[in-house]
Protein backbone atom coordinates (compact mmCIF):
# COMPACT_ATOMS: atom_id res chain seq x y z
CA UNK A 1 0.00 0.00 0.00
CA UNK A 2 2.73 2.50 0.99
CA UNK A 3 4.11 1.85 -2.68
CA UNK A 4 0.97 2.43 -4.13
CA UNK A 5 0.35 5.52 -2.18
CA UNK A 6 3.94 7.14 -3.00
CA UNK A 7 3.22 6.39 -6.57
CA UNK A 8 -0.11 8.17 -6.47
CA UNK A 9 1.36 10.52 -5.26
CA UNK A 10 4.18 10.77 -7.91
CA UNK A 11 1.15 11.14 -10.74
CA UNK A 12 -0.27 13.75 -8.22
CA UNK A 13 3.08 15.41 -8.72
CA UNK A 14 3.27 15.70 -12.25
CA UNK A 15 -0.63 17.04 -12.70
CA UNK A 16 0.84 19.65 -10.18
CA UNK A 17 2.11 21.35 -12.81
CA UNK A 18 -1.65 22.18 -14.07
CA UNK A 19 -2.64 22.58 -10.63
CA UNK A 20 -0.56 25.43 -9.67
CA UNK A 21 1.28 28.38 -11.00
CA UNK A 22 5.01 29.44 -10.69
CA UNK A 23 6.08 33.39 -10.77
CA UNK A 24 8.64 35.68 -10.07
CA UNK A 25 7.81 37.53 -6.50
CA UNK A 26 10.64 40.44 -5.17
CA UNK A 27 13.15 37.66 -6.63
CA UNK A 28 11.51 35.04 -4.84
CA UNK A 29 9.88 32.30 -5.97
CA UNK A 30 6.05 31.49 -6.18
CA UNK A 31 3.75 28.73 -6.42
CA UNK A 32 0.35 28.11 -5.68
CA UNK A 33 -2.35 25.91 -6.02
CA UNK A 34 -5.96 26.90 -4.83
CA UNK A 35 -5.47 26.15 -0.97
CA UNK A 36 -1.34 26.90 -0.92
CA UNK A 37 0.39 29.49 -1.47
CA UNK A 38 4.00 28.80 -1.34
CA UNK A 39 6.68 31.62 -1.45
CA UNK A 40 10.48 30.50 -1.24
CA UNK A 41 13.32 32.52 -0.46
CA UNK A 42 16.99 33.09 -1.63
CA UNK A 43 19.43 33.45 -4.65
CA UNK A 44 19.84 30.73 -7.26
CA UNK A 45 22.38 27.86 -6.37
CA UNK A 46 22.49 29.15 -2.59
CA UNK A 47 20.40 27.78 0.41
CA UNK A 48 16.93 28.57 0.68
CA UNK A 49 13.61 27.93 2.51
CA UNK A 50 9.77 28.13 2.19
CA UNK A 51 7.05 29.53 3.47
CA UNK A 52 4.10 27.11 2.79
CA UNK A 53 1.05 29.83 3.88
CA UNK A 54 -2.54 28.34 4.33
CA UNK A 55 -5.54 29.36 2.11
CA UNK A 56 -8.37 27.26 2.73
CA UNK A 57 -11.08 30.15 3.84
CA UNK A 58 -13.04 30.15 5.65
CA UNK A 59 -10.83 28.79 8.66
CA UNK A 60 -7.95 26.78 7.09
CA UNK A 61 -9.81 23.29 7.13
CA UNK A 62 -7.99 20.24 6.38
CA UNK A 63 -10.33 19.29 3.56
CA UNK A 64 -9.27 16.65 0.89
CA UNK A 65 -8.47 18.62 -1.61
CA UNK A 66 -6.38 20.85 0.87
CA UNK A 67 -4.66 17.66 1.70
CA UNK A 68 -4.11 16.47 -2.36
CA UNK A 69 -2.68 20.10 -2.76
CA UNK A 70 -0.47 20.50 0.14
CA UNK A 71 1.53 16.95 0.36
CA UNK A 72 2.03 17.88 -3.67
CA UNK A 73 3.46 21.05 -2.63
CA UNK A 74 5.75 20.13 0.10
CA UNK A 75 7.11 16.91 -2.37
CA UNK A 76 7.97 19.85 -4.94
CA UNK A 77 9.69 21.15 -1.98
CA UNK A 78 11.54 18.24 -1.14
CA UNK A 79 12.86 17.23 -4.53
CA UNK A 80 14.36 20.87 -4.70
CA UNK A 81 17.84 20.26 -3.36
CA UNK A 82 18.39 24.12 -2.98
CA UNK A 83 15.25 23.99 -0.17
CA UNK A 84 16.29 23.09 3.39
CA UNK A 85 13.75 24.86 5.67
CA UNK A 86 10.08 24.88 5.56
CA UNK A 87 7.86 27.21 7.39
CA UNK A 88 4.18 26.60 8.03
CA UNK A 89 1.85 29.22 8.28
CA UNK A 90 -1.30 31.08 7.88
CA UNK A 91 -2.13 33.58 4.94
CA UNK A 92 -3.37 35.72 7.27
CA UNK A 93 -6.55 37.69 5.82
CA UNK A 94 -4.58 40.87 7.54
CA UNK A 95 -2.92 42.61 4.56
CA UNK A 96 -2.15 45.82 6.29
CA UNK A 97 -5.49 47.71 4.72
CA UNK A 98 -9.03 46.93 5.73
CA UNK A 99 -9.94 48.67 2.81
CA UNK A 100 -8.53 44.82 1.11
CA UNK A 101 -11.31 43.33 3.57
CA UNK A 102 -13.95 45.74 2.03
CA UNK A 103 -13.43 45.25 -1.21
CA UNK A 104 -14.40 41.52 -0.72
CA UNK A 105 -17.13 42.20 1.63
CA UNK A 106 -19.45 39.49 0.39
CA UNK A 107 -17.35 36.50 0.76
CA UNK A 108 -15.09 38.30 3.77
CA UNK A 109 -17.90 39.47 6.07
CA UNK A 110 -18.30 35.80 6.82
CA UNK A 111 -14.66 35.78 8.34
CA UNK A 112 -15.21 39.43 9.96
CA UNK A 113 -17.67 41.01 11.70
CA UNK A 114 -18.29 44.70 12.12
CA UNK A 115 -17.62 47.14 15.05
CA UNK A 116 -20.01 49.92 16.68
CA UNK A 117 -19.71 52.11 13.55
CA UNK A 118 -20.21 49.69 11.00
CA UNK A 119 -16.80 48.95 9.79
CA UNK A 120 -15.38 45.60 8.73
CA UNK A 121 -13.35 44.20 11.93
CA UNK A 122 -11.32 41.10 11.41
CA UNK A 123 -12.58 38.10 13.28
CA UNK A 124 -9.72 36.66 15.49
CA UNK A 125 -6.99 34.50 12.83
CA UNK A 126 -7.05 31.16 12.04
CA UNK A 127 -4.18 28.72 11.81
CA UNK A 128 -5.85 26.03 11.09
CA UNK A 129 -9.24 24.96 12.21
CA UNK A 130 -8.01 21.01 11.62
CA UNK A 131 -10.30 18.11 10.08
CA UNK A 132 -12.85 18.89 7.92
CA UNK A 133 -15.80 17.83 9.77
CA UNK A 134 -17.57 17.68 6.19
CA UNK A 135 -15.47 15.33 5.24
CA UNK A 136 -16.53 12.99 8.26
CA UNK A 137 -20.11 13.93 8.13
CA UNK A 138 -22.60 12.22 6.03
CA UNK A 139 -20.69 10.37 3.72
CA UNK A 140 -20.22 6.79 2.98
CA UNK A 141 -17.35 4.42 4.27
CA UNK A 142 -15.22 4.30 0.98
CA UNK A 143 -15.20 8.11 1.52
CA UNK A 144 -14.01 8.37 5.09
CA UNK A 145 -11.52 5.49 4.15
CA UNK A 146 -10.34 7.84 1.74
CA UNK A 147 -9.66 10.59 3.79
CA UNK A 148 -8.14 9.16 6.79
CA UNK A 149 -5.98 8.03 4.63
CA UNK A 150 -4.99 11.52 3.28
CA UNK A 151 -4.51 12.54 7.04
CA UNK A 152 -2.18 9.84 7.56
CA UNK A 153 -0.27 10.66 4.48
CA UNK A 154 -0.09 14.36 5.39
CA UNK A 155 1.24 13.37 9.04
CA UNK A 156 4.03 10.77 7.65
CA UNK A 157 5.24 13.36 5.08
CA UNK A 158 5.14 16.28 7.62
CA UNK A 159 6.61 13.78 10.73
CA UNK A 160 9.48 12.20 9.00
CA UNK A 161 10.32 15.20 6.53
CA UNK A 162 14.36 15.64 5.70
CA UNK A 163 13.85 19.64 5.93
CA UNK A 164 13.61 21.64 9.01
CA UNK A 165 10.04 22.27 9.54
CA UNK A 166 9.14 25.52 11.66
CA UNK A 167 5.23 26.39 12.28
CA UNK A 168 4.49 30.37 12.60
CA UNK A 169 1.58 29.89 14.54
CA UNK A 170 -0.28 33.17 13.67
CA UNK A 171 -3.54 31.97 14.40
CA UNK A 172 -6.20 29.92 16.35
CA UNK A 173 -4.65 25.72 16.27
CA UNK A 174 -7.64 22.99 17.28
CA UNK A 175 -7.34 19.49 16.49
CA UNK A 176 -5.72 19.31 13.06
CA UNK A 177 -4.43 22.69 13.47
CA UNK A 178 -2.43 21.35 16.74
CA UNK A 179 -1.48 18.39 14.71
CA UNK A 180 0.30 20.69 11.45
CA UNK A 181 2.20 22.44 14.47
CA UNK A 182 3.92 19.46 16.36
CA UNK A 183 5.10 17.54 13.43
CA UNK A 184 7.41 20.61 12.89
CA UNK A 185 10.97 20.53 14.39
CA UNK A 186 10.11 24.19 16.34
CA UNK A 187 6.58 26.14 16.90
CA UNK A 188 6.79 29.62 17.27
CA UNK A 189 3.32 30.91 18.55
CA UNK A 190 1.71 34.63 18.30
CA UNK A 191 0.91 36.41 21.66
CA UNK A 192 -2.86 36.63 21.30
CA UNK A 193 -4.96 35.28 23.83
CA UNK A 194 -7.96 34.68 21.94
CA UNK A 195 -5.26 32.17 19.65
CA UNK A 196 -5.55 28.96 21.58
CA UNK A 197 -4.09 25.49 19.97
CA UNK A 198 -4.32 21.46 21.57
CA UNK A 199 -6.07 18.00 20.43
CA UNK A 200 -9.66 19.01 21.29
CA UNK A 201 -11.11 16.02 19.68
CA UNK A 202 -13.15 14.39 22.84
CA UNK A 203 -15.30 17.61 22.90
CA UNK A 204 -16.43 16.49 19.56
CA UNK A 205 -17.34 13.00 20.50
CA UNK A 206 -14.28 11.79 18.54
CA UNK A 207 -11.22 10.51 19.52
CA UNK A 208 -7.19 11.26 18.28
CA UNK A 209 -5.99 8.83 16.44
CA UNK A 210 -3.43 6.81 18.69
CA UNK A 211 -0.25 8.18 16.50
CA UNK A 212 -1.27 11.52 17.13
CA UNK A 213 -1.57 10.87 20.82
CA UNK A 214 1.86 9.26 20.60
CA UNK A 215 3.32 12.55 18.22
CA UNK A 216 1.71 14.29 21.44
CA UNK A 217 3.12 12.34 24.29
CA UNK A 218 6.30 12.86 22.61
CA UNK A 219 5.87 16.61 22.90
CA UNK A 220 4.46 17.20 26.04
CA UNK A 221 4.69 14.02 28.20
CA UNK A 222 2.77 11.52 29.18
CA UNK A 223 1.05 12.78 31.81
CA UNK A 224 -0.14 16.03 30.60
CA UNK A 225 -1.34 14.34 27.22
CA UNK A 226 -3.18 12.34 28.94
CA UNK A 227 -4.83 14.96 30.83
CA UNK A 228 -5.16 17.26 27.73
CA UNK A 229 -6.60 14.22 25.81
CA UNK A 230 -9.18 13.36 27.93
CA UNK A 231 -10.50 17.61 28.70
CA UNK A 232 -9.57 18.43 24.86
CA UNK A 233 -7.52 21.14 26.67
CA UNK A 234 -7.06 24.41 24.37
CA UNK A 235 -3.95 26.08 25.73
CA UNK A 236 -3.73 29.91 25.29
CA UNK A 237 -0.24 30.77 23.96
CA UNK A 238 1.55 31.32 27.88
CA UNK A 239 -0.02 27.51 28.71
CA UNK A 240 0.91 26.38 25.41
CA UNK A 241 4.51 27.63 25.93
CA UNK A 242 4.94 26.38 30.05
CA UNK A 243 3.58 23.03 29.10
CA UNK A 244 5.82 22.12 25.89
CA UNK A 245 2.71 22.53 22.87
CA UNK A 246 5.26 25.58 21.28
CA UNK A 247 8.32 26.49 21.91
CA UNK A 248 8.38 30.13 22.07
CA UNK A 249 5.71 32.87 22.32
CA UNK A 250 6.46 36.08 20.53
CA UNK A 251 4.66 39.19 19.61
CA UNK A 252 1.94 38.84 16.99
CA UNK A 253 3.81 40.88 14.36
CA UNK A 254 7.13 39.17 15.47
CA UNK A 255 5.95 35.61 14.42
CA UNK A 256 7.46 35.62 10.79
CA UNK A 257 10.85 37.12 11.45
CA UNK A 258 11.50 35.25 14.78
CA UNK A 259 10.48 32.24 12.66
CA UNK A 260 13.02 33.20 10.38
CA UNK A 261 15.85 33.99 12.51
CA UNK A 262 15.67 30.13 14.16
CA UNK A 263 15.68 28.62 11.36
CA UNK A 264 18.85 30.37 10.32
CA UNK A 265 20.39 28.86 13.45
CA UNK A 266 18.69 25.31 12.54
CA UNK A 267 20.25 25.15 8.86
CA UNK A 268 23.85 26.47 10.88
CA UNK A 269 23.27 22.26 11.57
CA UNK A 270 25.29 19.99 8.48
CA UNK A 271 22.03 18.38 7.22
CA UNK A 272 23.14 15.09 7.21
CA UNK A 273 23.78 14.82 11.36
CA UNK A 274 20.35 16.59 12.02
CA UNK A 275 18.44 14.34 9.74
CA UNK A 276 20.22 11.13 10.88
CA UNK A 277 18.73 12.71 14.67
CA UNK A 278 15.87 13.34 13.82
CA UNK A 279 14.61 10.02 12.13
CA UNK A 280 16.66 8.15 15.03
CA UNK A 281 14.58 10.23 17.30
CA UNK A 282 10.87 9.86 15.44
CA UNK A 283 11.23 6.47 13.24
CA UNK A 284 9.92 4.31 15.78
CA UNK A 285 6.62 6.85 16.34
CA UNK A 286 6.12 6.61 12.30
CA UNK A 287 6.39 2.67 12.09
CA UNK A 288 3.86 2.22 14.70
CA UNK A 289 1.64 3.86 12.29
CA UNK A 290 3.10 2.49 9.08
CA UNK A 291 2.46 -1.22 10.05
CA UNK A 292 -0.68 -0.69 11.22
CA UNK A 293 -1.84 1.90 8.25
CA UNK A 294 -4.39 -0.24 6.68
CA UNK A 295 -6.47 -1.65 10.07
CA UNK A 296 -6.16 2.51 10.95
CA UNK A 297 -8.27 3.36 8.25
CA UNK A 298 -10.83 0.60 8.59
CA UNK A 299 -11.11 1.14 12.50
CA UNK A 300 -11.90 5.22 11.56
CA UNK A 301 -14.06 4.48 8.77
CA UNK A 302 -15.69 2.12 10.92
CA UNK A 303 -15.77 4.09 13.90
CA UNK A 304 -17.04 7.68 12.20
CA UNK A 305 -19.89 5.65 10.67
CA UNK A 306 -21.53 4.90 13.95
CA UNK A 307 -25.20 6.67 14.60
CA UNK A 308 -24.02 7.65 17.70
CA UNK A 309 -20.38 9.76 16.29
CA UNK A 310 -22.86 11.01 13.24
CA UNK A 311 -25.16 12.20 15.65
CA UNK A 312 -22.44 14.10 18.01
CA UNK A 313 -21.25 16.03 14.45
CA UNK A 314 -24.50 16.69 13.26
CA UNK A 315 -25.22 18.54 16.69
CA UNK A 316 -22.04 20.09 16.97
CA UNK A 317 -22.37 21.28 13.04
CA UNK A 318 -25.81 22.97 14.02
CA UNK A 319 -24.13 24.59 16.80
CA UNK A 320 -21.23 25.90 14.50
CA UNK A 321 -24.18 27.19 11.74
CA UNK A 322 -26.25 28.96 14.84
CA UNK A 323 -23.14 30.43 15.76
CA UNK A 324 -22.61 32.14 12.66
CA UNK A 325 -26.08 32.95 12.19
Amino acid sequence: MAMALRAASRVLLRAGSRLGRREAVDGARRFANKRVLVETEGAAGATRIAVMKFRNPPVNSLSLDFLTEFVISLEKLENDKSIRGVILTSDSLKRGNQTKVAATEKTEEKRATRDHGGRLQERPGIFSAGLDLLEMYGRNPAHYAEYWKAVQELWLRLYLSSLTLMSAINGASPAGGCLLAITCDYRIMADNPKYTIGLNESLLGIVAPFWLKDNYVNTIGHRAAERALQLGTLFPPAEALKVGVVDEVVPEDQVHSKTLSVMAKWLAIPDHSRQLTKTMMRKATADNLIKQREADIQNFASFISRDSIQKSLHMYLEKLKHKKG
